[in-house]
C-alpha cells in the first residue's frame, strides 16, 4: 500500500502556530517521496491540523475530517493537533479518523504514517487491536498515538520552505501557563517550553538563503519565552510572578530578535502577540534598536473593562495597558498597534461592554478582531451561569466590527501624501484592475500599479490614494 499510497492533501485550522507547523510537515512529508495535492477529492492521504480553541473549532475540525473522507472514503484521514490533544474520547469514537497524532508528535509525521500504512497493509481489519510499535492501540477503523506523558522540552522542528513566497513563520515557543478562564490552550499545549537560540538562528539562516525577507516570531505565548530556562535556573525558590518579571528582565525574546537582525538577508522582522506588560521601558529600549523590527504590535486585550478581566483571568488592567501603548506610541512613530476583543463573556454587562467601548475609543487600534464568547467546555467560564444571550453578543460584535472597520481607515488615511516602504508579495485584481500588491512596516495594504515583477522585492512609493476601504495606492515608485 505504501507504493501506491503518493498523494496526500493538508489543511490547516487555527492559529499561526499551527500554520508553522502544517507547514513544517508538508515539507517533511514532500522530502519523503510524496505528493503534496490540494485538499480536493482524489488524495490518498489527508491530513486535518485541527484547533480546539472554542467549541465552534472543535465542530470546524470535525467538519473538515468528516469532508476528508467524504472525499475519498477509501483514502486514510489524519486528525492531527490540538482538537485530538483534547478530545481523544471523541475521536476514539469518530469512524471517519483513521490515525490521531498529538501536538508532541507532528515532528513525526512521516515516520508515524510509515507505520500505519504499513500496519495496514500487513493486517486485515480482525487484526488491528493488536500493539504494534509506537501505536498505542486501535478501536474499530481508527490508530491512535500515545499521548500520555506532559513534554518537558520544546518539541524541535525546522521549516526550509513556506507557503508564502515573501515571509516565513518562526515558531520560537510552544505551551501556556496563563490559564485565561475561557482557553482550553494550556491543556491542549501543555506548559511553556523555549526552544534553543542556535536552531532558531540555524532555522532564519536557511530560510533567508531560500529567498525569505521577512521572518514572523510567533508561539503560543510569545512573551514567556525563555520562561523554563529562568525556571531552570530558580527552580521552586521563586513564585509565579517573580519567575515571570525574572524572564522579562532577562530579555530573552530581545536577544533573539537582536541576534535575528543582523542576518543580512533578512529585511524585516515582524512579531506575533504580546503580553501588555513585557513592553517595559528597557524590553522597548532593546527593540528600537532593532532597526528591522517591523512598527507593528498585537497586544491582545479581550476587554476594555477591568471587572471583565479579572473574571477571564487576564493578569493586567486597563490602566497597565494604556500604558503600555503610550510607551509604544512615545517609541515608534504611529505604530500599528493591533488587538482581539472578546464580546458577550460570561456576566458582562451592559455597563462593562460601554466601559470596553470606551476604552477602545481612547485607545483607537489600527486593527481588531472581534470575537463573540463561545463556551469551549472544560474550561472555568463554560461552567459559568451567567452566559450571555446569543442576539446581545451579536448586536454587540455589530457595534465593535463597525468601530474596527471606522479606526482602521483613520489609521490608514494618516499615511495619505507621505512615503512609504512596501514588501511586495503578489498580483491581484481588485475591480477588473491589476495590481501588485504588498505590506508596509506597519501591515498596511498597498498597491502599485507597475507593470515590472516586482515580487519578493522592497519598494518604495508616494501614498496618493486609499482604495476599496482597504488599500494604499502607492505611486512614484523606487526600489531599494
Amino acid at each position: 500500500m505504501r507504493g501506491r499510497m503518493k498523494k496526500i492533501a493538508l489543511h490547516n485550522l487555527g492559529c499561526k502556530v499551527n500554520s508553522y507547523e502544517i507547514e513544517v510537515m508538508q515539507d517533511t512529508l514532500k522530502n519523503k517521496g510524496y505528493e503534496i495535492v490540494p485538499f480536493a477529492p482524489g488524495a490518498d492521504v489527508y491530513i486535518i491540523n485541527t484547533c480546539t480553541v472554542t467549541n465552534i473549532a472543535d465542530r470546524k475540525s470535525r467538519q473538515m475530517l468528516h469532508k476528508a473522507k467524504k472525499m475519498n472514503p477509501k483514502a486514510v484521514v489524519v486528525a492531527v493537533g490540538c482538537y485530538v490533544q483534547t478530545g481523544m474520547e471523541t475521536v476514539k469514537k469518530d469512524p471517519c479518523i483513521d490515525l490521531a497524532i498529538g501536538n508532541n508528535r507532528k515532528k513525526d509525521i512521516a515516520v508515524l504514517l510509515e507505520e500505519y500504512l504499513k500496519q495496514r497493509e500487513e493486517q486485515t481489519i480482525a487484526e488491528k487491536g493488536k500493539e504494534n510499535g509506537s501505536i498505542d492501540k486501535t478501536l474499530g477503523n481508527s490508530t491512535f498515538i500515545d499521548l500520555n506523558g506532559a513534554k518537558q522540552e520544546y518539541e524541535e522542528m525546522t521549516l526550509t520552505h513556506a507557503g508564502e513566497h515573501t515571509r516565513a513563520y518562526i515558531k520560537i515557543q510552544d505551551g501556556c501557563n496563563q490559564f485565561c478562564s475561557y482557553c482550553i490552550i494550556p491543556f491542549a499545549r501543555g506548559r511553556v517550553r523555549s526552544r534553543k537560540k542556535e536552531d532558531i538562528l540555524k532555522e532564519v539562516r536557511g530560510l533567508a538563503k531560500a529567498g525569505y525577507r521577512e521572518v514572523v516570531i510567533t508561539g503560543i505565548h510569545l512573551s514567556s519565552y525563555g520562561l523554563d530556562f529562568q525556571q531552570e535556573m530558580f527552580g521552586d525558590y521563586l513564585g509565579t510572578a517573580e519567575l515571570r518579571e525574572k524572564t522579562y528582565e532577562k530579555g530573552y525574546l530581545a536577544e533573539i530578535l537582536e541576534e535575528i537582525n543582523k542576518v543580512e538577508e533578512i529585511k524585516r522582522i515582524r512579531l506575533g502577540s504580546l503580553e501588555p506588560r513585557i513592553l517595559t521601558s528597557d524590553f522597548l529600549d532593546r527593540l528600537k534598536r532593532v532597526d528591522k523590527l517591523c512598527p507593528h504590535f498585537h497586544l491582545s486585550l479581550q476587554s476594555g473593562c477591568d471587572t471583565t478581566l479579572k473574571r477571564m483571568n487576564r493578569h493586567y488592567t486597563i490602566a497597565e495597558f494604556r500604558q503600555t501603548v503610550e510607551r509604544l506610541r512615545q517609541a515608534y512613530d504611529r505604530p500599528a498597534i493591533t488587538t482581539d476583543v472578546i464580546v458577550g463573556f460570561p456576566g458582562e454587562t451592559e455597563e462593562e461592554f460601554n466601559c470596553t467601548c470606551a476604552f477602545l475609543e481612547e485607545i483607537r487600534f489600527y486593527d481588531m478582531h472581534i470575537f463573540k464568547y463561545s463556551k469551549r467546555q472544560g474550561t472555568a467560564a463554560a461552567a459559568r451561569r451567567d452566559q450571555i444571550d446569543e442576539a446581545i453578543k451579536a448586536e454587540r460584535s455589530r457595534v465593535l466590527l463597525a468601530m474596527a472597520e471606522r479606526h482602521s481607515q483613520e489609521y490608514c488615511k494618516s499615511f495619505l501624501g507621505e512615503t512609504m516602504e512596501a514588501l511586495i508579495e503578489e498580483k491581484k485584481e481588485i475591480r477588473g484592475k491589476y495590481y501588485q500588491t504588498g505590506f508596509t512596516p506597519g501591515y498596511i495594504k498597498v498597491l502599485i500599479e507597475e507593470q515590472e515583477e516586482l515580487t519578493n522585492q522592497i519598494i518604495k512609493g508616494k501614498a496618493a490614494e486609499f482604495l476599496n476601504n482597504e488599500y494604499l495606492l502607492l505611486e512614484s515608485i523606487n526600489r531599494d
